[in-house]
């Protein structure tokens, strides 16, 4: 064990745990922004951010799962938390009306329209699909 507590003691920051509390979600994610603030990471430090990734979103998997949605309640979601307007994402579609039409409903998403989205918005197309 004292290997792997020093290959993942980096400046300062203790070796992981599996994360079992909220106040440790808390600080291991503090830690990830560090590192992810930081200009240029060491080989250790790239391996302690992507493992301080993986028990955050165990845990956030765990603890905090997100209810699957419609694609247009998604659509919706990534527009406003992009502060994007249906014109900007009309290109996507072919027009503003296919825009409207999908973001009420009243038509679905083609895989090409959820292959632009996920590429253009930066997340995986499964985001779109109903589980």
């Amino acid at each position: 064990m004292p290997a792997v507590a020093n290959k993942y003691a980096v400046k300062g920051i203790a070796a992981p745990k599996v994360i079992k509390s909220d106040a440790q979600l808390e600080h291991y994610t503090a830690q990830l922004l560090e590192l992810e603030r930081r200009e240029y990471l060491s080989p250790a430090e790239r391996d302690l951010a992507e493992l301080l990734t993986i028990l955050i979103e165990k845990y956030e998997d765990e603890h905090y799962p997100i209810p699957s949605a419609p694609a247009n309640v998604v659509l919706r979601e990534l527009l406003a938390a992009n502060n994007l307007k249906q014109k900007d994402i009309a290109p996507i579609f072919g027009s503003e009306g296919v825009v409207s039409e999908v973001l009420s409903g009243k038509r679905d998403l083609t895989t090409r329209h959820i292959k632009e989205l996920s590429e253009r918005f930066h997340v995986s197309a499964a985001i779109f699909f109903q589980q």
